[in-house]
């Protein structure tokens, strides 16, 4: 049954990739960058489930080992790819102020996601009672997110360089006919 729900999943955020890619307007190498910055979350995803498994902060009921299901990365590596390209959407359009934003959001609604959906609804995964699986779950998803754009970002450069970049547009002195 769990394999069945990763492969719908990752068909589902397939399709929403193409969207996001498509909508943001990102360019062949903000594109790559933004999966590298998704394989890069995965990657590092399996040593905070590994962390967080060994102190009994949670665990994945599916399976025995200490890390997620295998089929639940290539889901991972589309989830924050998409993250990424709304992010630098977000940071082009807004700076750093509506980076912070983005980042609140994500940590908020990716948390509750965990608590409310992955955890309660569906039980992929068991989560421990107390403050501080909610703290290093927070903490996971902003960081993550955030090493995501980092990685986009040194692999397409800055937001800002963008040729879709937000400009300031001068309006003109007034003109007399």
């Amino acid at each position: 049954m769990t394999s069945q729900l990763l492969l719908l999943a990752t068909c589902v955020y397939l399709a929403g990739m193409v969207l996001v890619t498509y909508f943001t307007r990102a360019s062949g190498r903000r594109f790559l960058g933004a999966l590298a910055g998704g394989l890069a979350v995965a990657i590092v995803g399996v040593g905070v489930e590994v962390l967080a498994h060994s102190v009994g902060l949670w665990h994945y009921s599916s399976v025995e080992r200490s890390y997620g299901p295998r089929l639940m990365y290539p889901v991972i590596v589309l989830m924050w790819a998409g993250y990424s390209l709304v992010g630098w959407r977000v940071m082009r359009r807004f700076a750093r102020r509506g980076l912070m934003v983005f980042l609140v959001a994500v940590t908020v609604l990716g948390t509750l996601r965990d608590y409310l959906i992955a955890d309660k609804a569906m039980g992929f995964i068991t989560l421990s009672p107390g403050i501080a699986t909610i703290l290093v779950d927070g903490v996971c998803w902003a960081g993550l997110t955030a090493l995501a754009l980092v990685v986009m970002r040194l692999i397409a450069g800055p937001a800002s360089s963008d040729r879709l970049s937000s400009r300031r547009w001068r309006s003109p002195k007034h003109v007399q006919i």
